[in-house]
């Protein structure tokens, strides 16, 4: 037998909308415990890395985009002009309020559908890849498209 790693990985991200799985990560602080990705608000890069690295695409889970970012570089992906279904995708950063910024993290799906953590139910949602919809049909601006070459031996 042959395990089927892109099917496996792809289905994975499916099967994630609406788990809750990934809605807290706890650290101690000067003794206090704390849930850093506040009940799931901030919780797209944990369940982004935490997919890759149990595939080995990453070296380790992340807690910031930008660590994720560096990992995935670290590990091989590079940017490509086009989503892939597969693919990772990360967006600009917006204002949460009171003058903090996040930039956020996803996969691509297909269809011009992407998976990725809402910040507002706290757990992984299936959305337009460029969030376009009646409200903002702006989007957000996706500033890296990043894919692997082992994405590629299905």
């Amino acid at each position: 037998m042959k395990p089927l790693i892109f099917r496996t990985y792809l289905t994975l991200v499916k099967n994630s909308v609406g788990s809750k799985s990934f809605s807290n990560f706890y650290v101690l602080d000067k003794g206090k415990k704390i849930d850093v990705t506040e009940n799931g608000r901030l919780s797209c890069a944990w369940f982004v890395s935490a997919v890759l690295s149990l595939f080995g695409f990453i070296k380790t889970p992340h807690l910031t985009v930008k660590s994720v970012e560096e990992d995935l570089l670290k590990s091989g992906w590079y940017g490509i002009k086009k989503p892939k279904v597969g693919s990772v995708l990360s967006w600009e950063a917006v204002d949460f309020g009171k003058g903090e910024f996040h930039r956020h993290i996803g996969f691509y799906i297909g269809g011009g559908k992407a998976v990725s953590n809402s910040s507002k139910l706290g757990y992984p949602v299936v959305h337009h890849w460029r969030f376009v919809d009646a409200k903002n049909n702006k989007g957000r601006l996706v500033e890296r498209i990043l894919w692997h070459k082992k994405l590629d031996a299905r």
